[in-house]
């Protein structure tokens, strides 16, 4: 994949769309925040396409590497046949064929395993997109009931809303950035919520860490046994 992109997607997974306040800081957060999340699209699409290209050239040379290596079995026996019929000369040219494909099946192999290489970690950038996404949608909506609580709040007590001045706008569009950075790295803006789930995530990597332990103990007791 293109260093470019890769740089985009780390940085939009990373949660560096704080850099938007500074580029649209006139508009709202809430418009900030869509573009964040359209800018999360076009990099989706971005991938998509760079994955569509890798999957062809994938399709291409494993097409390429069957057809070499069925020629090269179809060659073996011709070659056998030549040697019954004492021609030398034909089993020569069918062996130095064999050998011109001996060298392709290698470098096809490689451009096989390279594209599924790469074919998985392109699926791996989209999946932390769309993950990233839905954070980013989680608290847009937060954003909106908010903003939706603060109305009711202010209607409720007589007291007129403020009006949204420029400063104000980019105050509100960097704390709710960075919520969402919070979110991205791990760190809600919830704490009680976030205790709750660190302390699950603390149990779960305790388990997992046993289950590894219990794994490599069976496996050295499997291998002393076999010795």
């Amino acid at each position: 994949m293109a260093e470019g992109l890769v740089a985009r997607v780390t940085r939009l997974v990373s949660g560096g769309v704080n850099q938007l306040v500074d580029s649209i800081e006139n508009a709202s957060p809430e418009t900030a925040m869509s573009e964040a999340i359209r800018e999360v699209d076009r990099a989706v699409d971005q991938v998509r396409d760079e994955l569509a290209g890798v999957l062809a050239n994938k399709h291409l040379a494993n097409t390429r590497l069957g057809d070499t290596t069925t020629r090269h079995e179809e060659l073996q026996g011709q070659v056998a046949l030549a040697v019954q019929e004492g021609r030398d000369d034909l089993a020569e040219a069918a062996i130095a064929r064999q050998l011109d494909l001996e060298v392709q099946i290698p470098v096809l192999e490689a451009a096989v395993s390279d594209a599924s290489r790469e074919e998985k970690e392109l699926e791996g950038y989209i999946g932390a997109l769309q993950a990233r996404k839905r954070e980013m949608e989680t608290e847009l909506d937060n954003f909106h009931k908010a903003q939706q609580q603060s109305s009711a709040d202010g209607a409720a007590s007589g007291i007129a809303p403020p009006r949204n001045s420029v400063e104000s706008k980019t105050r509100k569009a960097e704390e709710t950035f960075d919520r969402i950075m919070k979110n991205a790295t791990g760190l809600p803006g919830n704490q009680a919520a976030g205790m709750e789930d660190a302390s699950k995530l603390a149990e779960l990597d305790e388990l997992s860490r046993k289950n590894r332990v219990s794994e490599r103990l069976a496996a050295l007791k499997a291998s002393a046994s076999d010795g």
